[in-house]
C-alpha cells in the first residue's frame, strides 16, 4: 500500500482533509452559482451573515462537512428513520469524481498537494425551490444523494427536525470516533524528562 493510501484510509486524515476540500468547495462554488435565486436559500445566506462576525454560510459548511465526513451506514439509517421522501428534480446526476487533498507538515507548515481522492457529488431542487447539493469520499451515489436532500431540507421547514434525527446523532458519532483516536494516541505518548545531575 502507498503512503497515500495509507495515510486517506487513516481516520485522522479522512476527517481533517474531506472537511476543508469538500464543505468550502460546496458552500463557496455552488451557493455562489445560485446567490440570485429567492427563496429559502437566499434567506440562509442572509441569517448566516446577520452578526457581522460569523463568515457567511458558516452553519451551511459545518453540516455539509459533518454529512461528507459521516458514516454512510449511520447516515441512511438515520435518514431512513425520518420517513421524509420529499419530491425534487435532479440538477446534477450523482457522478464520480476526484479532488485534490492537501496537507500541512505538523500542521502548521505550508500547504502541499498529497493526492487525489475520489469524492461523488450530486445537486438536486425541491418542488419549494430549495437546492442541495451532496458530496462524499468514494462512489456511493445513494450518500451524495441523500446528503443532498438533507442540505436542501435544512434551508426550509424541516430543519429543526432533521437537527435532532439525523445530525445530532451524526455529530455525537464524530466526537466519539475523535475522542477514541486521543484516547489511543494518549496510550502511546512518551514523555521526556531531564534528571538534573547533583554535584560531585
Amino acid at each position: 500500500m502507498t503512503l497515500f493510501k495509507r495515510l486517506i484510509n487513516n481516520d485522522l486524515y479522512t476527517n481533517l482533509y474531506i472537511c476543508l476540500v469538500l464543505s468550502k468547495q460546496v458552500v463557496n462554488r455552488y451557493m455562489q452559482t445560485e446567490a440570485g435565486q429567492s427563496g429559502p436559500n437566499k434567506k440562509v445566506d442572509q441569517n448566516a451573515q446577520g452578526d457581522g462576525e460569523t463568515p457567511p454560510n458558516a452553519a451551511r459548511q459545518e453540516w455539509l462537512s459533518l454529512l461528507a465526513t459521516a458514516d454512510a451506514d449511520q447516515l441512511a439509517v438515520l435518514w431512513s428513520a425520518t420517513g421524509l421522501a420529499p419530491a425534487h428534480r435532479m440538477l446534477r446526476q450523482p457522478e464520480i469524481g476526484a479532488v485534490m487533498v492537501r496537507g500541512r507538515a505538523g500542521s502548521t507548515g505550508d500547504a502541499f498537494n498529497l493526492g487525489e481522492m475520489t469524492v461523488t457529488r450530486a445537486s438536486l431542487r425541491l418542488d419549494d425551490g430549495c437546492v442541495g447539493h451532496g458530496w462524499c469520499q468514494g462512489r456511493s451515489k445513494t450518500q451524495a444523494t441523500t446528503i443532498a436532500l438533507v442540505d436542501a431540507l435544512m434551508q426550509g421547514d424541516h430543519a429543526n427536525q432533521l437537527e435532532a434525527a439525523v445530525l445530532a446523532p451524526l455529530r455525537e458519532a464524530r466526537e466519539g470516533r475523535h475522542a477514541a483516536r486521543a484516547a489511543k494516541a494518549a496510550a502511546t505518548k512518551v514523555d521526556f524528562f531531564t534528571m538534573a545531575r547533583g554535584e560531585d
